[in-house]
C-alpha cells in the first residue's frame, strides 16, 4: 500500500512539473503577464443623412445607408462650405399650384387611396414628403375642365355689388380638398391668382385677354374682398394674392392683360385701400410673371402710393434669368420676392427636367431671396387633363391619376420633395459656397437642423466636400444626381 502511495505521489509531482515547465516555455517573458488583446477601434456613427435621386431613376428619393461621419483630414475635392452665422430670408414654403383639375383628379382616388395620398403629400411622417405652399387660382385657370369666374353674368349685364358672387363651382372639388389638407397641415400657406376677372368687367366681354376696364376697378377690388371672407367663412385662409395671373399674356384662356401702371393704379386706389377698410391683412403680391421683365414690379413699387399696400413680387421662369429676383430684391430689400409657377413638360426627360428644375426653381429662387418656390399643377390626368380649349396641353402635374386606385409620382414630385420634406416652413436660408458645377443652397430649420440640398450639375460624376465648423465630410453625386444632406 505504501509503494502505491509513493507511485501516486511521484505521479503527480512529475505532472506538474510538466504542466509548469510547458507554461515556462510558452511565456518568453518569464513571471511576466500574457499579452491584453488588441483593443477594436471605436464604432464611427453616421452623423449625416443623405437622401438621393438619380436622373437615371435608378434611385428615387432613397435614404442612403453609408456612414457620414465629420472629420478634419486633408484631401484634394472641391468644397462647399456652410456658415450658419450668415443669414437671408426666412422660408414659407415649397409646393404646386391646386388647380381645379388638380383637385378633380386626386377627388377621384378611393377614399383610402386619397387619403393616404394626402398624407403623404402634406403630412409630416417619416413617409411624407411635407409640402407647405399651395397656390391656387381665383375662379378657373387653363387647368380646369371650363373657364368661369365667381361672377359670371349673362351678356350684357353687369353686377357691380357682386350680388351674384359665389363660390360654387369650387365647391364640388377644390373648397372640400383644401378642407382635407388643412385637416392634415393647418398650417400651410395659400395663395390665390385670378386668370381673369369677370367677363362684363373687361373690355373685350371674352374670356381669352382683354383688360379690366377702369369704371370697374372698385367693383374688381371688392370682388378680392369677397373672395377672401367667403374663403374664411369656409375655414380657408388665403395668405396672400396676386392681382393678375402672368399680366402680359393675354393669349390664354382665361387670361387678362393687366400693364404695371394699370397694376400699380388698381393697387393704390382700389385693392389696398378695400382690403384696409375690411381689416384684411392679406398679402398683396405683385406681377405673378416671367423674369425677363423684372422693371414691371420695380414700377409698381417705386409708386410712393402703390408702395406700402405691397409686400413683395412674384415669378415664373418661362422667360429671362431667376436673378432677376435679386435685381428687384436689391432695389426694394425691404419688400419679399416669390417663385409663383414652373412646369414641366409631357415631352420633357425625367434627367433634364430634375437637373434644371432643382437647379433653377429651388436652388435659383432661394438663392435670389424667394420666401416660397412653387412649381405649376400638382396633379393632372393620363391625357394631360382637365384642361380648357385653348390651355395648356402639354403640362404635366407632379402626380399623374390613372384610375381610382393608381396614381404615378412625376419628376416635379421630386422636385419638391428634395426641399419640402426636410425644409420647413420657418427655416432660415443660410450661407453656403458654389463650388463647380455643384449648385447648393443652405438652410437652418426652426428646431436647428443644417439642410444642405446639392444638384450635380456637371457632366460626370463629383466627389466633394461639406464643410461645416471647420469639420467636414466627404461625399459624391453622379451628374445630374440630387442630394439632400441634413444633421
Amino acid at each position: 500500500m505504501k509503494n502505491i502511495h509513493q507511485v501516486t505521489k511521484l505521479f503527480f509531482a512529475i505532472a506538474f512539473s510538466v504542466i509548469h515547465i510547458s507554461c515556462s516555455s510558452s511565456n518568453e517573458g518569464g513571471d511576466s503577464p500574457a499579452p491584453k488583446p488588441t483593443p477594436k477601434p471605436p464604432v464611427v456613427k453616421n452623423e449625416v443623412d443623405f437622401w438621393l435621386t438619380k436622373g437615371d431613376q435608378t434611385v428615387l428619393l432613397q435614404k442612403q445607408t453609408g456612414i457620414l461621419a465629420f472629420a478634419n483630414g486633408i484631401n484634394i475635392y472641391p468644397n462647399i462650405e456652410i456658415d450658419d452665422a450668415q443669414t437671408y430670408q426666412t422660408v414659407d414654403g415649397f409646393g404646386f399650384t391646386l388647380t381645379g383639375g388638380s383637385a378633380q383628379v386626386i377627388n377621384q382616388l378611393a377614399t383610402q387611396k386619397k387619403n393616404d395620398l394626402l398624407q403623404e403629400l402634406f403630412g409630416s411622417g417619416d413617409n411624407s414628403i411635407g409640402l407647405s405652399y399651395l397656390r391656387i387660382s381665383i375662379g378657373a385657370s387653363d387647368l380646369n375642365a371650363t373657364p368661369f369666374t365667381y361672377d359670371d353674368m349673362p351678356t350684357g349685364q353687369t353686377d357691380v355689388s357682386l350680388t351674384n358672387f359665389s363660390l360654387a363651382p369650387d365647391k364640388t372639388d377644390v373648397i372640400p380638398l383644401l378642407k382635407e389638407i388643412l385637416a392634415i397641415n393647418p398650417n400651410i400657406k395659400i395663395m390665390g391668382s385670378p386668370w381673369s376677372a369677370p367677363l362684363w368687367m373687361k373690355d373685350n366681354n371674352n374670356f381669352v385677354g382683354g383688360s379690366l376696364q377702369p369704371q370697374y376697378y372698385e367693383a374688381y377690388a371688392q370682388y378680392f374682398v369677397k373672395f377672401i371672407q367667403k374663403m374664411k367663412a369656409e375655414g380657408i385662409t388665403i395668405d396672400a394674392i396676386t392681382p393678375q395671373n402672368e399680366p402680359l399674356h393675354g393669349g390664354n384662356n382665361p387670361s387678362m392683360v393687366m400693364t404695371a401702371l394699370q397694376q400699380a393704379d388698381f393697387i393704390k386706389n382700389n385693392l389696398g385701400p378695400a382690403f384696409q377698410s375690411a381689416g384684411i391683412s392679406t398679402k398683396i403680391i405683385t406681377y405673378d410673371h416671367n423674369c425677363d421683365n423684372p422693371q414691371y414690379p420695380i414700377t409698381i413699387l417705386k409708386d410712393a402710393a402703390a408702395y406700402p399696400f405691397v409686400t413683395g413680387s412674384a415669378f415664373h421662369l418661362y422667360g429671362g434669368d431667376i436673378s432677376a429676383l435679386s435685381t428687384v430684391h436689391n432695389a426694394y430689400p425691404n419688400k419679399e420676392v416669390y417663385f409663383t409657377e414652373q412646369y414641366t413638360s409631357s415631352t420633357g426627360a425625367f434627367d433634364g427636367d430634375l437637373r434644371w428644375q432643382v437647379r433653377n426653381v429651388i436652388i435659383g429662387s432661394m438663392r435670389n431671396w424667394s420666401k416660397n418656390a412653387l412649381q405649376w399643377n400638382l396633379a393632372n390626368d393620363g391625357a394631360f387633363g382637365p384642361h380648357t380649349s385653348g390651355g395648356c396641353t402639354t403640362c404635366k402635374g407632379a402626380l399623374t391619376v390613372s384610375s381610382t386606385e393608381s396614381f404615378v409620382r412625376n419628376v416635379g414630385y421630386y422636385v419638391a420633395a428634395h426641399a419640402s420634406k426636410f425644409v420647413p416652413m420657418g427655416s432660415v436660408r443660410i450661407s453656403s459656397t458654389i463650388s463647380g458645377n455643384l449648385q447648393n443652397v443652405a438652410f437652418k430649420t426652426p428646431i436647428g437642423k443644417i439642410v444642405l440640398l446639392v444638384v450635380n450639375d456637371g457632366n460626370t460624376a463629383a466627389l466633394f466636400n461639406i464643410k461645416y465648423n471647420g469639420k467636414w465630410i466627404t461625399t459624391s453625386l453622379d451628374a445630374g444626381a440630387v442630394g439632400t444632406y441634413t444633421w
